[in-house]
């Protein structure tokens, strides 16, 4: 007797047939009240009437101040720096609750004022001091030490309210470490010279809470975070969905192709995983669902693609940024080098979904209901501000910061030039206005419009500041305790002439990391401990920077705790567990790509022999997802019987190994599965002849 049990017809019809869904899916409600569940970025403060506007105002005004100071301040570093963080931690303190059980409309309690006076007090203390603090180098006094520990503890505490306590727990491991370490070197210190020295190192060096991290953040993160703001509400999501479902919409399944095409052009704006889950997921998910796709598989597919959104070009999250930085390349190289990647991303999630409908017989959106061409060409003048900053950063003609302010600049007038139109078009409740109404009624929602971007670029600054600071303080602790090098010589040594092995560590270590922490902290920790390893091992910067990069990435999909997935089945109202499984298996390409380019860095564009190395290298990888997309499916004309499954996954893994001889050992297997299924599915798909 087999023990792989032989599925009855009327089984293997109910999994052809589509889904049959009622339509319903998840509030707003529903999403947020999942991802106050999951993510501690969504517990903020409830401010309601003049308090609100109070509140909106002041968050406003920090991100005019960012606008300004990044595009004409000349202060010093230390000052500019100190100045932000202390302004972080005011509007941080502001927002975000001491716990989310405790939350009051328009209440803030006593202490949480206390803590918020202290911890700003502490940085606009070194900023008013800065030259009498760098001239005083190590020998800092009472004083210095006092604020600095107070400034640390309480962006300790801000971490705790806007990040999480995992990250919190690496940082105070790593600063009691770095403590010890001072106190046993140098012939025996004492306890108040250890902590002096600590507090030094930690919060007034640029190898701490000031250190590259956060001067990144303030120099380009918050002013790309802005204009990702302003993007939105220039109704440009909207636009991409429609372009998308003109584009793909009438194919099978079109409503996950929609989404896939739909997420990777939002993705290059926002550079949110959850954030665009949220934004482009309310219209997809219940497109996919209505269409016959399973709840799980529609959530999953939109978070797979809307996590791509951060290894898409030109805008890929605030990590990139960090990873410009550390490998001394400009941000515009780092994007170039990230294209074929990411087209490889969302290939294999786009053949995933293809290969679905197939098997679930889904027919795509009907030509009457698609939207029209000349209305999109009309609406086209919304993706300028994207135009405009992607020609800015590649020509190089302006600086990062200069570009993004360009680009709001840009965002703003299209803003307005959109709400203008809008109430000249009228819609199907109002009558279309006058010229000069519609100009007023536009000048004023565009008012309000900018002053909301405004206050949403400052309150996602608030989480990506306070990650960067802790990201800084953990590589100071690596950094003064020569903790990475004693972490660099055992995994070498561990790993020692197998490669993969120390690949495989590096994916675990991070994978692992970013369930707890945010990306663009997961990337500093990896870049300042798993990078050296890997470039130690051999591979190129470039490479292992990338390599890090993607695999902090995937965490944001990865169960058991995967965030975008989570805010994807709260729209679909499916299993948070199930939808998790469903798009790793879906983002499959982003656990292998990886693998191609440490091994191959003509991917990336890095030590190329020829295009022809290139081109041969993208098609076979390629040819591989598309086998191993195929596997994990298991429909390929029809179904694939479990020992094809396997011999494709060996194919397309075969291609995917650098190397002509495992291109075409893979090439050969991948084809014979095809042609047999093909032969397969048109034997039982002919007339049969009855005498």
């Amino acid at each position: 007797m087999s023990i792989f049990k032989k599925k009855t017809d009327e089984t293997l019809a109910a999994e052809r047939m589509p889904y049959a869904d009622d339509g319903s899916t998840g509030t707003m409600a529903d999403v947020e009240a999942v991802m106050k569940k999951y993510d501690r970025e969504s517990n903020v403060r409830i401010w309601e009437g003049t308090p609100r506007y109070v509140v909106m105002g002041l968050l406003a005004v920090f991100s005019l101040f960012c606008i300004a100071m990044t595009l004409w301040s000349k202060a010093l570093q230390e000052v500019a720096l100190t100045s932000f963080l202390g302004l972080i931690v005011i509007i941080g303190f502001v927002t975000y609750p001491a716990s989310k059980n405790h939350v009051r409309p328009n209440h803030i309690p006593w202490y949480d004022m206390i803590l918020m006076v202290l911890g700003a007090g502490s940085f606009f203390y070194y900023a008013l001091n800065a030259m009498k603090i760098i001239n005083m180098s190590v020998r800092i006094g009472t004083v210095e030490v006092i604020v600095g520990v107070i400034g640390v503890l309480i962006v300790l505490e801000l971490c705790r309210r806007c990040v999480g306590v995992p990250i919190l727990c690496v940082v105070g491991v790593l600063m009691i470490y770095a403590f010890i370490n001072i106190m046993s070197s140098g012939g025996g210190r004492t306890f108040v010279q250890a902590l002096s020295r600590t507090v030094y190192n930690l919060f007034y060096t640029t190898t701490g809470v000031i250190g590259t991290p956060i001067n990144v953040c303030y120099k380009f993160i918050v002013l790309f975070i802005i204009f990702g703001a302003f993007l939105e509400r220039t109704g440009i999501g909207d636009y991409f969905v429609q372009l998308a479902n003109a584009v793909v919409g009438r194919f099978s399944g079109g409503p996950a192709k929609v989404a896939v095409v739909a997420s990777a052009l939002e993705g290059m704006c926002s550079g949110s995983s959850v954030a665009n889950t949220v934004g482009s997921g309310s219209v997809t998910i219940p497109m996919m669902k209505k269409t016959g796709y399973k709840p799980e598989f529609a959530a999953a597919v939109e978070a797979a693609a809307s996590t791509g959104g951060q290894i898409m070009p030109p805008i890929m999250g605030a990590a990139a940024f960090l990873m410009a930085e550390y490998m001394k390349l400009p941000y515009a190289e780092v994007a170039v080098k990230a294209i074929l990647p990411a087209i490889l991303y969302f290939t294999g999630i786009f053949i995933a979904v293809h290969l679905e409908a197939k098997k679930l017989g889904l027919k795509g959106i009907a030509r009457d209901e698609l939207p029209a061409w000349k209305l999109l060409a009309r609406d086209c003048y919304l993706i300028i501000p994207l135009i405009l900053l992607v020609w800015l950063v590649s020509s190089g003609s302006k600086t990062m910061s200069h570009s993004a302010a360009y680009s709001i600049l840009a965002a703003i007038v299209v803003g307005f030039v959109n709400f203008f139109l809008q109430g000249k078009r009228g819609d199907e409740e109002h009558e279309a206005q006058s010229a000069g109404k519609a100009l007023a009624s536009a000048g004023k929602r565009s008012f309000f419009s900018a002053v909301e971007s405004l206050e949403a670029g400052s309150r996602g600054a608030i989480t990506v500041a306070v990650a960067c600071a802790m990201a800084g303080i953990i590589a100071g602790c690596i950094t003064v305790t020569g903790l990475a090098s004693i972490l660099i010589n055992a995994i070498v040594q561990l790993a020692g002439n197998a490669t993969i092995i120390g690949l495989v560590l590096t994916m675990l270590c991070c994978i692992v990391l970013g369930m707890g922490v945010p990306t663009t902290a997961n990337y500093c920790i990896m870049a300042s401990t798993c990078a050296p390893i890997l470039i130690q091992l051999g591979f190129p910067v470039v490479a292992a920077h990338f390599f890090v990069f993607y695999f902090g990435i995937v965490a944001d999909i990865t169960p058991p705790v995967a965030l975008a997935a989570y805010a994807g089945s709260a729209i679909a109202k499916s299993n948070p567990m199930k939808t998790g499984i469903n798009a790793t298996k879906l983002a499959i390409a982003a656990f292998i790509v990886p693998y191609i380019f440490a091994y191959s860095p003509a991917l990336l564009f890095e030590n190329i022999s020829g295009w022809w190395e290139v081109a041969q290298i993208t098609v076979s990888a390629l040819l591989g997802i598309f086998a191993i997309a195929a596997s994990l499916n298991g429909f390929l004309y029809k179904k694939i019987h479990w020992v094809l499954r396997l011999v494709l996954a060996i194919g397309g893994l075969g291609m995917m190994i650098p190397g002509t001889l495992t291109d075409v050992v893979g090439l050969a297997l991948v084809a014979a599965v095809i042609v047999y299924q093909k032969l397969r599915a048109k034997k039982n798909s002919a007339p049969q002849v009855i005498e």
